[in-house]
């Protein structure tokens, strides 16, 4: 996945999973998606940590290294992703262990409407001025 924050990733993967059938979309939910922004909630609330992010993109990425090793049929990395470097070393895995990769991404970042629109409907408060920050870092291939 690729896309701001509030840009509709999760939507995205819950509306794709629908087409699975249930013991598909309910393994891939149990098994096979993977956020690094899981790694910041204390039960229901999330508390971001800026010191926190390294380790937690290690451990999201070790996590779906793990789930592609037990060939798991679906695996989702759930990230902004807006550089290729972001996500060069989840697609090298999945290349390298058989997968087929598809990179969806989610809006046009660089529009002023569709990162105001993020910043209204994303679910870790960030604020508008973050987004813009973001939306200059994306890379288009």
């Amino acid at each position: 996945m690729r896309g701001l924050p509030g840009s509709g990733k999760s939507y995205w993967i819950d509306e794709f999973l629908r087409t699975k059938g249930i013991d598909i979309a309910i393994n891939t939910r149990n098994k096979g998606v993977f956020s690094t922004d899981s790694f910041f909630y204390d039960g229901k609330r999330y508390r971001f940590d800026s010191k926190k992010l390294s380790e937690y993109h290690q451990r999201n990425l070790t996590g779906f290294i793990q789930a592609l090793s037990t060939f798991e049929p679906i695996v989702i990395c759930d990230n902004t992703n807006l550089a290729h470097w972001e996500f060069m070393a989840y697609e090298t895995a999945a290349k390298a262990l058989g997968y087929q990769v598809r990179i969806v991404l989610i809006g046009e970042p660089k529009e002023s409407a569709h990162q105001a629109l993020c910043a209204e409907r994303n679910s870790h408060n960030v604020p508008l001025a973050q987004i813009q920050r973001m939306a200059k870092q994306f890379e288009a291939f």
